[in-house]
């Protein structure tokens, strides 16, 4: 049976107020597919060309159950997960979603995240993980949650197709990233995809 193959754009991320829907750019071509989802070679945040660095797909339970698949677009495309983390803004995480998951599912996971990843950092980013955590919502299979970092070091959160908002804070977006590179991911392979080992 062909895998059906759905073509994704990820949405330029500019100034539309929160809670309105995102705005999508102009076509780029096809870098690559995972899981019959299609993400583009490049997108433009703030006026910066950011490059695919990679796929991963994320694993859940012992069985291995298929989440989502992640896009992580960059400026300077790196297999090392130190220099991504460490490399100035912008960037893009997009998580496109293979099976509904719920909101409360959404914000476990945020936890766990950090405590794995950042744990030094959640007392300073309190404020700024309740706000995270507060804008999700269910979600649906083909729905996205996308973070992108901003030129100005702010970090932009869309939640299926709309707006949630943007958080400050120093130290956010490498913490924040870290929960897919840093040290724990959610499953290895998903980290090694992000960085150009290919989407299993």
């Amino acid at each position: 049976v062909q895998e059906k193959r759905i073509a994704i754009q990820p949405v330029r991320i500019g100034s539309a107020p929160e809670g309105a829907p995102a705005v999508a750019p102009a076509a780029s071509a096809v870098a690559a597919t995972c899981r019959g989802v299609e993400f583009a070679d490049s997108v433009e945040v703030d006026g910066r060309a950011l490059a695919l660095n990679g796929l991963g797909l994320r694993l859940a339970t012992l069985l291995e159950v298929k989440v989502y698949v992640a896009a992580l677009y960059v400026v300077e495309p790196s297999r090392d997960a130190t220099r991504v983390l460490e490399a100035g803004p912008p960037k893009r995480l997009v998580l496109h979603f293979l099976r509904d998951v719920d909101a409360d599912d959404l914000n476990a996971a945020w936890d766990e995240g950090f405590a794995r990843n950042a744990p030094d950092r959640v007392p300073a980013l309190g404020a700024q993980l309740a706000r995270l955590k507060a804008w999700m919502t269910d979600l649906r299979a083909g729905q996205q949650l996308v973070l992108t970092q901003r030129v100005d070091g702010a970090v932009e959160v869309e939640v299926a197709g709309r707006r949630a908002g943007s958080l400050d804070g120093e130290g956010l977006a490498a913490a924040l990233f870290s929960l897919w590179l840093g040290p724990r991911p959610p499953n290895p392979a998903l980290k090694a995809g992000l960085l150009g080992g290919g989407c299993d």
